[in-house]
């Protein structure tokens, strides 16, 4: 099913599949060749206007929507996750905030940085004892003469050991927590007390790293408050909609090319005789996949298209994050299932792209907590 959020946006496609095809898939495998982000990524996406799509034109970005920017996550996927995470630096959840919440000094200092690679973003919330329970976090921020002293740890941070700058998430007012008693701190680099403790590989691709964070007595200046004191919690889930449908778009970009390598394969791989594809067992596999990425689809699109037209959504984003997450690990385990050997073997995309996206049921709110947010809506 040819499917399409508008007019204009399946124009985009075409040149979007070309960069990919023709850009991005080298590098894809130069990456699962060698395990490392060859130099000058990043200089590409700049050059061709992926980074900072969603900042302020003044501070070089392009101040594109959110189906454009879901379009680019989509499309980008079907190479590697990784260059959905270089999106998500330059127009993720930490810009953003500071470009929508940010003094006029955060966002001239971070902003211009952030769009043009310079400078690279991390989000840290997740603690030891509070992952999807936001409210249990512990880290805690006491006020000084000069500005404010972190304590405490991050853990599973995305990207938090190569950040140049990172959004903290700490305890202002232990009474109040979430409503009014956590605050939204800018934290750089290298600040006294901010200490990388740790850096985990993952299941997936050696370059998706998630970085354990320290703070010990790390002194911030006031100027490091991003927002409000008390609104960080507000600031964190004011993303949620926009990072839960792009996580739904990239796994439906990955899905179809699951899919099309599966198609690829089972018409060139014979067995007794015969092509797998003849084979009712492989046709189901891939009927059954084609089915599923038209519904995830379907639903995405036309949530974008609602957002897009300032429709309430209620808990639509969560629909589709659940429903998209859920369908690429199916996909991806019958593609795994038809290329048989060959999909078991490190170097072959289709065990690369099992691996990669496993991360989505549990990322970015897990698919329990979506279908915990689902239920409440539905029982009022």
């Amino acid at each position: 099913m040819n499917l399409e959020i508008n007019e204009e946006l399946a124009l985009l496609r075409h040149d979007l599949r070309r960069f990919t095809t023709d850009k991005l898939e080298p590098i894809a495998r130069h990456i699962d060749e060698t395990g490392q982000v060859p130099e000058g990524t990043l200089e590409l996406l700049r050059e061709h206007g992926y980074l900072g799509m969603r900042m302020p034109n003044q501070y070089g970005g392009s101040e594109c929507d959110l189906p454009t920017y879901c379009l680019v996550l989509e499309e980008f996927s079907r190479a590697h996750r990784v260059f959905t995470l270089m999106l998500d630096a330059s127009s993720g959840l930490n810009p953003i905030a500071i470009s929508e919440f940010g003094s006029q000094f955060q966002k001239d200092k971070y902003l211009t940085g952030l769009c043009s690679g310079e400078l690279l973003a991390s989000f840290a919330l997740t603690e030891p004892d509070a992952g999807s329970d936001a409210q249990a976090i512990t880290t805690k921020a006491t006020k000084t003469e000069t500005g404010w002293s972190l304590s405490g740890r991050k853990h599973y941070i995305s990207g938090a050991h190569v950040a140049d700058v990172i959004m903290v998430m700490a305890v202002t007012d232990k009474e109040k927590k979430a409503r009014g008693g956590i605050t939204a701190f800018l934290v750089n680099k290298g600040t006294p007390g901010l200490e990388v403790t740790r850096v985990d590989k993952t299941i997936g691709s050696d370059p998706i790293q998630l970085a354990e964070l320290t703070f010990e007595a790390c002194e911030i200046p006031d100027s490091s408050v991003l927002g409000e004191v008390g609104h960080g919690f507000k600031i964190a889930m004011s993303s949620l909609t926009s990072g839960r449908m792009g996580v739904a778009c990239s796994c439906i970009g990955a899905a179809d090319r699951l899919l099309e390598m599966s198609t690829e394969y089972a018409k060139q791989r014979s067995t007794f005789g015969e092509p797998l594809a003849k084979r009712q067992a492989i046709q189901w596999m891939l009927a059954d996949s084609a089915t599923e990425i038209a519904l995830a689809r379907s639903l995405t699109y036309e949530v974008l298209r609602k957002i897009q037209a300032g429709q309430d959504i209620g808990v639509g984003a969560s629909m589709c994050k659940l429903y998209c997450a859920e369908m690429v690990g199916k996909v991806a385990d019958r593609a795994v299932q038809i290329h048989g050997g060959v999909g078991l073997i490190r170097g072959y995309p289709v065990e690369r792209f099992y691996r990669d996206v496993r991360h989505y049921r549990v990322g970015e709110g897990s698919s329990e907590i979506q279908r915990m947010m689902i239920a409440r809506s539905v029982l009022g």
